[in-house]
């Protein structure tokens, strides 16, 4: 199944069914049985909406948080609080956003803390944030003068104008829509695209020149005001918030309702905390070993349902997909208004004691293309790593223009004009082709509030029908799964991503690895072109020495991680210290 599907899992095809669906069923519900199964289901409907707070952390976009109690019980304790001071003085009523604001915020500089760190950061951020909630479980116990200790912050308040055992039903309902439908709606905008992304190639998107800790950041924000916002309705459904509201229990019990509802939608989150946390409360009053049984459910879903109820629900009833949007030309990009320079001042990288490169030190001016050869193990990648963040520079420097890279992070330095192609094709597989290239047509382009309209879904560039010309088979397939495509297509489609950000500098990894000999001189014959086009610079390491001279222009060679000589191909052929390392090779 496409992720892209997963990601809308509903019951019906059109973006507001599940939504409209859901509003009529709650609407129903009241009357088609009684108030107090009415106040049962909102309290789970409540749950529901910090679940859901959880599956877009792990169902979007591939970190799980294991804490989210603490944002729910904050969100409860000062809802609670402000309730109940407003009783003496109404002016507290303003301050009940903070309550569901705070929490959010204390989400966001968590998340920055761990995440500007390190991209990779997934199970410590897990852990993490189980060492939050379990801090926070002990803070509401031992500070008692203010959360009233183990007994709880009892006697809080109806939220004005509710009445918890009737009309708050209707209050919660209208924001478990609103909060599905948003999500919803969220998830097939580009932002949604982006958070798929992270999840399916973080490098990649780094690479593109994405802040994914930033974006990371803000969705784990996100995701915590809706816990914060649940905690708040919690705390006037019950009238008391004890520590438990911010346990460990609960935050597993989130984790539960997310696997058996579907991590991937909205939807399914909200049912899955619904109808397994009402199906529970009902088994512990007639069956012992109930939560025995919860556990072997979450087990079993896991194992052979990993997208949940409502995967099942999107393979039966997920409809037609739709029609492809029609075309919008994207923004033009800023012409750049000097010639890019590129310098390797005895640059030394090294990882565990072993020296990669050494002393290496090389020089780039203007437009055009160079190949980088010499044997395997000469530093070629680790050259490119060294660049673009993904190897730690020891010693020397890397300078591009006037300023220095050295150690900067692959997505400020892609935001200089740097583009990348890695040497195994690197693409978002569970993404179609339209998505993959739009990502790319996105960057430098998307601006924040754009993310959240539809009209970039539809952007192309004069330079991608171009390019598409040339690569015919992957304009038949636009929207199809990148993953489906042969490695020959996934090399071009990587290809065309990589330059449609129009960067100053490219760097192609083996480009042509794993292609016949058409699809070869079909890629080098594209690549000529589309440099030409960009009028950029560009860095190619390359094996083929047949695709070495089809491609002209200068040569590095390295060996032992510095430049061992430089020049065009024939003078390069014709040292006897290259011909003693290296002969090259042909396919």
């Amino acid at each position: 199944m496409v992720f892209s599907d997963v990601a809308d899992t509903v019951i019906l095809a059109k973006p507001f069914a599940a939504p409209l669906a859901l509003a009529a069923a709650l609407i129903a519900l009241p009357f088609a049985s009684n108030e107090f199964v009415a106040y049962q289901i909102a309290l789970f409907l409540i749950y529901g909406m910090a679940t859901q707070g959880v599956a877009l952390c792990w169902g979007r976009l591939g970190f799980l948080p294991l804490g989210h109690a603490l944002f729910f019980g904050l969100g409860a304790y000062l809802t609670g609080g402000m309730l109940k001071a407003a009783e003496q003085q109404s002016a507290w009523f303003a301050g009940l956003p903070l309550a569901q604001l705070l929490p959010a915020a204390l989400a966001y500089g968590v998340a920055r803390l761990i995440f500007a760190r390190s991209h990779r950061s997934g199970p410590f951020f897990s852990l993490i944030t189980l060492a939050m909630t379990m801090l926070g479980f002990l803070a509401a116990q031992q500070w008692s003068d203010l959360t009233g200790g183990f007994n709880g912050m009892a006697g809080i308040p109806d939220l004005p104008g509710t009445e918890r055992y009737s009309t708050l039903y209707w209050l919660v309902a209208a924001c478990a829509v609103v909060t599905t439908a948003l999500l919803g709606l969220l998830y097939r905008r580009p932002l949604g695209v982006l958070w798929s992304a992270i999840a399916l190639n973080e490098d990649r998107l780094q690479l593109f020149g994405f802040a994914t800790d930033r974006m990371k950041a803000n969705a784990y924000a996100l995701s915590a005001l809706l816990a914060a916002g649940a905690g708040g309705l919690f705390a006037a459904h019950q009238g008391i918030v004890t520590p438990l509201t911010m346990g460990f229990v609960l935050s597993t019990e989130f984790v539960i309702w997310a696997a058996v509802g579907g991590k991937a939608s909205p939807l399914g989150a909200l049912l899955g905390a619904v109808l397994v946390g009402y199906a529970s409360s009902e088994l512990r009053d007639h069956f012992s070993y109930w939560e025995v049984l919860v556990g072997l459910l979450f087990i079993g879903v896991v194992r052979f349902l990993p997208d949940g109820v409502a995967g099942i629900g999107a393979r039966f009833f997920g409809g037609a997909p739709g029609t492809a949007p029609q075309p919008v030309m994207a923004p033009a990009l800023p012409k750049p208004r000097q010639a890019l320079s590129l310098s390797f001042e005895s640059v030394a990288c090294g990882q565990g004691g072993v020296k990669i490169l050494d002393g290496l030190t090389l020089r780039l001016q203007g437009p055009g293309i160079r190949c980088v050869i010499g044997p395997n193990g000469a530093g070629k990648t680790s050259t490119f790593n060294a660049m673009t963040g993904r190897l730690p520079v020891r010693a020397g420097r890397i300078v591009l223009d006037d300023t220095d890279i050295s150690g900067a992070t692959a997505w400020r330095v892609a935001r200089h004009g740097v583009g990348r192609k890695m040497q195994i094709p690197s693409v978002f597989g569970s993404l179609s082709v339209r998505q993959n290239l739009g990502i790319a047509l996105w960057v430098a382009r998307l601006r924040p509030s754009m993310s959240l309209t539809r009209a970039p879904l539809a952007w192309h560039s004069a330079l991608q029908d171009e390019l598409l010309q040339q690569f015919p088979a992957l304009k038949e397939r636009m929207d199809e799964p990148a993953g489906s495509l042969s490695q020959g297509q996934r090399q071009a489609l990587e290809f065309v991503m990589t330059v449609l950000p129009e960067p100053r500098l490219v760097l192609l990894d083996e480009p042509c690895a794993g292609l016949s000999p058409a699809e070869t001189h079909q890629m080098i014959a594209t690549i000529r072109a589309a440099i030409t086009a960009l009028d950029a610079a560009a860095l190619v390491i390359e094996h083929d020495i047949s695709a070495v001279a089809a491609i002209g222009g200068d040569v590095f060679v390295l060996h032992q991680g510095r430049l061992l000589a430089q020049g065009d191909l024939a003078t390069i052929q014709a040292n006897p210290a290259v011909r003693a390392v290296y002969a090259g090779g042909r396919k």
